[in-house]
């Protein structure tokens, strides 16, 4: 977690934060899209985070993938921004938040090496859009279920 959020959570406990940050899909092979099983939820869900102050949503994005991942990527495409009550996420401590979420696509670098921060994350894995881990964390399901139809979409032409 980062400092920001942890100076917030001394002032308000667990109460709901609404809190903005962005979530990457990293696409690989016939879209295939990575995920990392969180160490704090056990969950599924995508490399991404909180916003630190004075960030844009694509620093945020590039910098939580980096940390996560050891992953550059080059062009984003941004495939939504996600809010209200499908964002809400009850942390296993109690912490409470409502994600404000820009999530953005990009290409797997080709040839690049995954470099998984054991700390946030225990293992990584690209699953196709329709066959998505049951344990997939809940604000990650909006967002999935429209990149599954921005693929079929492009794929129908």
């Amino acid at each position: 977690m980062n400092d920001y959020v942890t100076e917030l959570r001394r002032a308000v406990g667990t109460r709901p934060l609404v809190l903005p940050g962005t979530s990457m899909l990293v696409t690989g092979p016939e879209g295939a899209v990575l995920l990392l099983a969180r160490a704090d939820t056990g969950g599924w869900g995508l490399p991404g985070g909180i916003m630190d102050p004075g960030e844009s949503f694509e620093e945020t994005g590039r910098r939580e993938l980096l940390e996560e991942t050891g992953l550059t990527v080059g062009r984003l495409e941004l495939l939504g921004v996600y809010s209200g009550e499908s964002c809400y996420y009850r942390y296993p401590n109690g912490d409470e938040i409502y994600n404000v979420t820009a999530a953005y696509l990009a290409a797997f670098p080709q040839g690049a090496v995954l470099s998984l921060d054991t700390a946030e994350n225990t293992r990584w894995r690209f699953f196709a859009p329709d066959g998505l881990p049951p344990d997939l964390i809940g604000p990650e399901r909006p967002i999935l279920a429209d990149y599954a139809r921005l693929l079929e979409e492009r794929r129908a032409g």
